[in-house]
């Protein structure tokens, strides 16, 4: 086994690699606050879009409801002009007569009523 022993180099300091680094780590921290405000401005379309979306869900539930009331409002007033008290009333309206006895036609066999 050899046995060695290593030196380490001493840190020459490079200016070019000093420089090189501080550029990178402003690039670096560009592009993360772009990041963040492009975040930004995501997340308020978002939060925009979904308050949207809710304001037309309860519109269209309100309108469901006026609908659906309207609707039992129109069910009731049918009931009532189908009702057989409307009906008896706008019989005696168009004057007609009670009748007593009711004739039935007798039709013979083979004989036909001719005027």
């Amino acid at each position: 086994m050899n046995r060695a022993l290593i030196i380490n180099q001493p840190f020459i300091l490079n200016t070019k690699l000093s420089l090189r680094r501080k550029t990178n780590f402003k690039v670096f921290w560009f592009f993360i606050v772009i990041l963040i405000i492009f975040l930004l401005v995501f997340y308020v379309f978002q939060v925009n879009s979904e308050a949207y979306k809710r304001y037309l869900i309860k519109k269209y539930q309100t309108e469901i409801s006026e609908i659906s009331r309207e609707n039992q409002e129109l069910e009731v007033a049918s009931l009532q002009l189908n009702s057989l008290e409307k009906i008896t009333s706008l019989v005696e309206n168009l004057n007609f007569k009670k009748t007593e006895k009711i004739h039935y036609i007798k039709v013979l066999d083979g004989k036909i009523v001719t005027k």
